[in-house]
């Protein structure tokens, strides 16, 4: 494992926002959604796609925190250009479990 710095950490916008808005992506060529996240009024609502259909209904992630990063550059797929990455971890049979905190946070704070 490489190992950083902590420079090289904080340079990391890990945020936690809310799922105000989910959908099924109909173009994408494996089944996602478009996310829509609000990181509270500094920074906005922001959009992503999310290859996360095998353990969430669109229904099921309103209103759930998660922790996305937000530093990237946007990023074209298929119509929509995504904003950030919203981060979670394979499980063993390989779908993807959103990272999210275990209380409510305020929109937008960093993870340090």
């Amino acid at each position: 494992m490489d190992q950083i710095e902590w420079q090289d950490f904080i340079k990391v916008e890990l945020r936690v926002g809310q799922i105000v808005r989910a959908e099924v992506f109909e173009q994408a060529r494996k089944p996602a959604y478009i996310l829509h996240v609000d990181f509270g009024p500094e920074l906005g609502v922001k959009k992503s796609s999310a290859q996360i259909t095998q353990l969430y209904t669109p229904e099921s992630l309103l209103g759930k925190q998660v922790v996305a990063v937000l530093n990237f550059p946007k990023k074209q797929i298929g119509p929509i250009q995504s904003e950030c990455l919203v981060t979670g971890f394979h499980n063993e049979a390989g779908h993807v479990a959103l990272c999210v905190p275990d209380m409510e946070v305020p929109l937008g704070t960093k993870l340090l």
